[in-house]
């Protein structure tokens, strides 16, 4: 990959990165958090070079970065307390969990197989400006190596990220400088992550007490069960050849019903995962199973079998 550039917060870096983005490229833009590594969320390939440039271990589910409530609603279902929220902290630094929409259009690596989709608008002006330049929605984790300290400065981004993204929009230095709070608004209002927005103004203006993700009867942040998310068919793994009754996903020299990717190629396997995931279990019909050839344990390789041995653990 070329270089990566440093584009000032003008009108014509704002007009490169969204063409960038629109490209399939990653792009950090500046939000008053901290510094996001940005893709199109309806591109699987762009999503997937999220997890390869951060280095990610897991599918966690990403955040959707929207310009303004009239786009929110071609992807998730706004229930009333989250409007109220929305009124109250929106743009800010607030993620709300929401019930997705069906066929919106957003790859299933953002919401990592889940019925729900995290949504924020950022207050940052540039961000702002790239979104409503870009005109769709953006998928936007920390812009920084899976672990490290995120970046608040484009030079922190370029510090951890320089030759794996195509740009770094410079907005200068993040105002909050710690990430978003998470709220879950697909049942009672729960607390995933503590950040930008407290506790009790939240409380305030929902005018009840969040419940805790440790309490028994709330949601838990998602990624967090052994078994996660998993298909109705049985999943057996490293698998060279199928049993009978079973669909057999192949990748590289494994050839199968179907394929992650025929030429063993990561990107392209991290990228079809979730579809190939329901298209197997389709297939397998009640009762069957599915059976995924290997897959290294090195780079992407290692998010893709961790979503497979939470696909294939015990159900509970």
């Amino acid at each position: 990959m070329p270089e990566t550039l440093h584009l000032a917060a003008t009108s014509d870096g704002i007009a490169k990165a969204a063409y960038l983005l629109r490209a399939g490229g990653l792009v950090a833009m500046p939000t008053e958090t901290v510094y996001g590594l940005a893709a199109d969320a309806c591109d699987d390939r762009a999503v997937a070079r999220i997890y390869a440039a951060k280095n990610r271990p897991s599918f966690n589910p990403l955040i959707v970065h929207l310009p303004d409530m009239a786009q929110v609603a071609r992807f998730a279902l706004v229930p009333p307390g989250a409007e109220a929220l929305a009124a109250a902290f929106w743009p800010g630094p607030l993620t709300m969990v929401l019930p997705l929409r069906e066929e919106c259009g957003l790859s299933p690596l953002v919401t990592a197989g889940l019925t729900t989709v995290a949504i924020r608008l950022p207050a940052h002006p540039v961000a702002r400006a790239l979104l409503r330049a870009f005109g769709g929605p953006v998928a936007a984790p920390s812009a920084n190596p899976s672990g490290r300290v995120s970046p608040t400065r484009a030079a922190h981004v370029l510090a951890g990220l320089s030759g794996r993204i195509e740009a770094v929009l410079d907005g200068g230095a993040c105002a909050v400088g710690v990430e978003s709070t998470i709220i879950a608004m697909d049942g009672p209002a729960a607390l995933l992550r503590p950040g930008g927005v407290s506790v009790e103004a939240i409380e305030a203006v929902l005018g009840a007490q969040l419940a805790l993700p440790g309490d028994p009867a709330t949601p838990k942040a998602p990624g967090q069960l052994a078994s996660h998310y998993a298909p109705e068919a049985g999943v057996r793994l490293n698998a060279e050849t199928k049993q009978p009754g079973e669909v057999l996903v192949g990748f590289g020299t494994v050839k199968g019903d179907l394929t992650l990717s025929d030429s063993g190629d990561l990107l392209e396997a991290a990228a079809n995962l979730f579809h190939l995931l329901r298209e197997a279990d389709a297939l397998a019909g009640p009762g069957g199973a599915i059976a995924f050839a290997p897959v290294p344990e090195t780079g992407l390789g290692r998010a893709i079998n961790d979503r497979l041995r939470r696909a294939a653990a015990p159900r509970s």
